[in-house]
């Protein structure tokens, strides 16, 4: 596989990893008891962005290098995917 098609799947599962990561340590207004007039209750009082983010960029490396290294060793190829086994012409 080439380096275009990691970066893509790189891609694809960070963003997985990131809307999962998002709720992590969510505390709401509501919850803290300060709601600011005109905003939603549920809003998050400090949503760690960035904290956030580097913990999916984690994530998202492990991932895919656990991937690239399956790939790598033969362990993760077409024929392994297929779920029904090799269709007949």
């Amino acid at each position: 596989m080439s380096a275009l098609s990691f970066a893509a799947i790189y891609f694809i599962v960070w963003w997985l990893c990131f809307f999962a990561v998002l709720p992590w340590g969510v505390r709401t207004q509501h919850d803290e008891g300060e709601v600011v007039p005109g905003t939603e209750a549920g809003a998050p009082v400090a949503p760690k962005l960035l904290v956030k983010a580097i913990w999916t960029s984690v994530i998202a490396a492990v991932v895919v290098g656990g991937f690239y290294f399956a790939v790598m060793e033969g362990w993760l190829t077409v024929d392994n995917l297929s779920l029904l086994g090799k269709p007949e012409f």
